[in-house]
């Protein structure tokens, strides 16, 4: 999952959040763990996952792919020439490639060509080096996981800790993984099934930005489903639909047959002055929770006047736009630093 937030909305927003005041915190305010602890290490491996749990986070969250040979693995896409060390490999130049992937085209390597033994060969790296050197230090330190393994970890931190650990997966791209003979909604559940997580006992939520495997799943599994939604274009699987459409009233009411909630990046939440656009309450009045994504706290993601100096790679004043956000009456908010969502949820 990856957020576009326009210039023009960030500067407004800004005027808003210089003065915003400290807000009380509900105590059910979910922390979900985009991509893990994924502000401090490279995303989607054991470690970032293990030390947003060590942070505290209620949930983490994977997006989940296929290899090969059929096995899911935490990417956040399919293609992973971004987020692995594949480019440097010579043994696997051959598999450079172009693919369709919701209409549009993507050039690099893709789980889908790598079976897992080959894809354990190679070591996760930070996707974004410029903004995040420390967490670019660990390149090379880590091997890709696979959905498995995140949850004999969940499972192992809550023998530990006796607390429970949610989980939070995304199928990603799943209509393109059906089109070259993977159901990535079926394996999700498989997984699910095999690590003994069972609806209304274990803490998951299922989320994806397509609308038919959410249905599908809604008919298949008592977990809670999220629909996805972002600012611009529609799901993939239903031509003609658009996010904005789904957002309407008769949007959020077909979205309440098969969801309990939905994801909406955090510019669908706040208008460019910072106050609530009205999504939150016309998504409570159908039943429908709120998980907006995604806060971070470096320079480059904040509004002007919450940046702290002139490196984009600096830490800003991220709590003005959580105390805004807490405002709207979000029920849970994806960030790329738990510890310090945590903090503020405990501050307030």
């Amino acid at each position: 999952m990856a957020g576009r937030t326009g210039v023009k909305w960030l500067a407004c927003l800004a005027a808003l959040l210089l003065t915003a005041p400290a807000v009380a915190q509900d105590s059910d305010m979910l922390i979900i763990a985009h991509r893990g602890a994924s502000g401090d290490l490279p995303e989607h491996t054991l470690a970032a996952y293990e030390k947003a749990i060590d942070d505290g986070a209620d949930y983490i969250e994977m997006d989940l792919v296929a290899t090969k040979d059929g096995v899911l693995v935490a990417r956040h896409e399919n293609e992973i020439g971004g987020t692995t060390d594949i480019d440097l490999r010579p043994e696997f130049a051959s598999r450079l490639t172009t693919r369709i992937i919701d209409g549009a085209e993507q050039t690099g390597w893709f789980t889908e060509d790598l079976t897992l033994a080959e894809l354990k060969t190679l070591r996760a790296k930070e996707r974004l080096p410029e903004l995040r050197p420390a967490s670019a230090a660990h390149d090379g330190d880590y091997a890709v996981p696979t959905f498995a393994e995140v949850l004999a970890l969940v499972k192992r931190k809550e023998a530990e800790t006796g607390r429970k650990i949610g989980i939070y997966p995304e199928i990603k791209h799943p209509a393109y993984f059906a089109g070259i003979g993977y159901d990535l909604a079926a394996m999700l559940l498989a997984e699910l099934e095999t690590a003994g997580m069972r609806p209304g006992v274990d803490p998951v939520f299922i989320q994806c930005f397509e609308v038919t495997p959410l249905v599908r799943l809604n008919q298949l599994t008592a977990f809670p489903l999220i629909q996805l939604v972002a600012p611009i274009s529609g799901p993939a699987d239903v031509a003609g639909r658009t996010y904005a459409q789904m957002l309407d009233d008769d949007g959020l009411a077909m979205i309440a047959t098969y969801a309990e909630g939905i994801g909406p990046a955090i510019s669908q939440v706040l208008k460019p002055d910072g106050t609530p656009t009205g999504l939150v309450a016309a998504a409570h009045a159908r039943s429908l929770a709120v998980h907006p994504w995604t806060m971070r706290h470096e320079n480059a993601f904040l509004p002007p006047a919450l940046r702290m100096g002139d490196d984009p790679a600096g830490v800003g004043d991220a709590a003005k736009l959580w105390s805004v956000l807490v405002a709207a009456g979000i029920d849970g908010l994806f960030t790329d630093h738990a510890g310090e969502a945590v903090r503020l949820r405990a501050a307030n």
